[in-house]
Formats: C-alpha cells, structure tokens, sequence
C-alpha cells in the first residue's frame, strides 16, 4: 500500500486534471456505477465536526472512504484536514492511503469550473471571492479555468487573511488585478461571478447588492445549521443548479430554509452535475441570476482519487 502526502499530489496533479476526472465520474454516474451513502457527520461540539464519505464505483472497481476533521479552531494547523483509503474490489485490497485536504479543495473547484463553465456569462471577467480561508483558493483557480478572470475582489472578516490569500494568488501564477476591500457590498456589487466559501451560521452578504447577470457558487456551508446565503438570494436566482440533490435536501441549509419559509421548492432545483455537465451553456440570457450550491459527494472525492491512482501508477 502506498501513502501520499499533500505535497506529494500537488506536484503532480492540478487543478485540469481534477476537472476531466470529476467529468468521468459523473459519467460513470450515469451508467448507474456508483454505490454510496449519505455523507455522516457526526458533532464534535458547537464548532467542531467529523464527516466520513465511503463510495464506491463498479465501472472502475474502486471503493474510497474519505475521513474529514474540521476544526475551526485550530490556529497552527489547518482547519480542515482528511485522509481517504483507497481499495481495489478486485480483491478488496487496500491500495494507497492519501491526504485529502488538497484533493477535497480540488475537487470542489473542480466542480465549482464546471458549473460555472455552463452558468456564468461567457463576458464573465470579475471574480468575487468572500471567505479566503483554505477552500477558497481552489475555487479561485476553477473559474480562472473557464473564464478570462480579469479582476479578483477579496473579502475577508480578518481582513489580514484576505491581503495573505492575494499574496498567495501572485504568488501561485494568477494572471488578474486583484483587490481586498473592507465592506463586502463592494465585492457583491463589483462581480460578475461570486465565490462564497465560509462556514457562517448567518448569511455573509445582501443578496439585493446582487447585479443582473451575476453568478453565485455557494461551497462553504455543508450543514443545516449552516447559511451563508440568504433568502433573497435564493429569492432572486432565475436558476438554481447543485452538486448533488439528495445531498443537498439533507444538508444544504440555505437552500433548506429557503424550502421551509416558502421562497422556493425542491422542484425549482433544475438539476445537478450530472444532469448537466456536458450539455450546453445554461443560460437564458445576460441578465439572469444564477446559483450553483455544493455540499459534496463521496463520488466526487473517488473521482480525484482515482485520477492520482492512475497518475501515480504510470
């Protein structure tokens, strides 16, 4: 059995690559190959949680079961921090153990570029990022993927988080004009795509600041308790798209009160990855809002895991 670090998979597999595998997963979703259960995520206290996925795919006869600690607390180490198991169903043989902290924040952004690559105008050139905390800067490179990102606004509570998160952005290669701003209207009203990735229990921005045309990726909330957008928002978006359905009515809690309250219903959920991914360009026109919700699946978590199996037998 072989074990891979972080840093061992970052060397090799990036940002593209996580996109075509996520990509060939959902396919093999398709083909009814995937077996998986609910996500479990089991309360540490108030703050602090465990969150363990297990999937499996019969196409590539491939079982992963991924193990997150998230733990807001932690001041020395990361907030978040996995491990995903990989095993053969050939023989049931356990074949790598991996880090999955980078793989989880890859393979959101990875399915953050799809989304957006079928949602956002094709003009789209201002990102607004709110949240630049760990998950935010893979989200950072999937649109950059999809779209000519011309300008990055930045919006952070610890505003010295969001001047670190630019400096790591120059640092990686990002080709924009990038700004930090102190009220996060500013960063509403400037963009044409928003990335929201925090884990507030309230709503993080107006959704009446939002511009006609904008689209918003919501990945940081995973829990009913969670709402980092709020209802007008949801109120305003002409389309709404998720990753996974069933994973959403359990956890999604934005979209969860929104259901409650009556702004919306289930049924005007319009799909999700899989019922999308290869079609064509989802929007009706310039002047639409759309939102795209992510709480993850294990399959998504299979699919950048096999990706570095493949990667790492050659």
């Amino acid at each position: 059995m072989i074990t891979l670090t972080d840093e061992q998979i970052q060397e090799k597999y990036s940002i593209s690559h996580a996109i075509r595998d996520v990509k060939d997963i959902l396919q093999d979703y398709r083909e009814d190959a995937i077996v998986q259960a609910v996500r479990t995520v089991l309360p540490v206290d108030d703050e602090s949680s465990m969150l363990y996925m297990p999937c499996i795919s019969t196409a590539s006869k491939t079982s992963i079961i991924k193990t997150v600690s998230i733990f807001p607390v932690n001041k020395d180490l990361p907030t978040t921090q996995g491990n995903i198991l990989v095993t053969g169903l050939d023989d049931g043989q356990h074949k790598a153990t991996m880090e999955a902290s980078y793989l989880t924040r890859l393979r959101t952004g990875a399915m953050t570029a799809i989304a957006t690559d079928k949602l956002a105008r094709l003009d789209a050139s201002v990102l607004g990022v709110i949240g630049t905390g760990n998950m935010a800067f893979e989200q950072v490179l999937g649109v950059a993927e999809v779209r000519p990102v011309e300008r990055i606004v930045l919006f952070n509570r610890t505003a010295s988080k969001a001047h670190d998160f630019r400096i790591r952005l120059e640092a990686f290669g990002v080709r924009a004009d990038i700004e930090v701003v102190e009220d996060v209207s500013e960063v509403v009203r400037a963009a044409d795509i928003i990335n929201c990735a925090t884990q507030s229990s309230v709503p993080v921005f107006d959704g009446r600041d939002l511009r006609a045309g904008t689209h918003v990726n919501g990945v940081g909330s995973f829990k009913p308790s969670m709402r980092e957008m709020d209802n007008e928002t949801i109120a305003r978006a002409d389309q709404i798209y998720v990753d996974d359905l069933e994973a959403i009515q359990e956890e999604a809690g934005e979209l969860m009160h929104a259901v409650e309250s009556g702004i919306i219903a289930w049924e005007d959920v319009r799909g999700s990855l899989v019922d999308f991914f290869d079609g064509d360009h989802l929007r009706g026109d310039d002047a639409e809002i759309t939102l795209y919700k992510c709480v993850g699946a294990g399959y998504f978590d299979l699919a950048v895991a096999g990706g570095v199996m493949r990667m790492f037998s050659e």
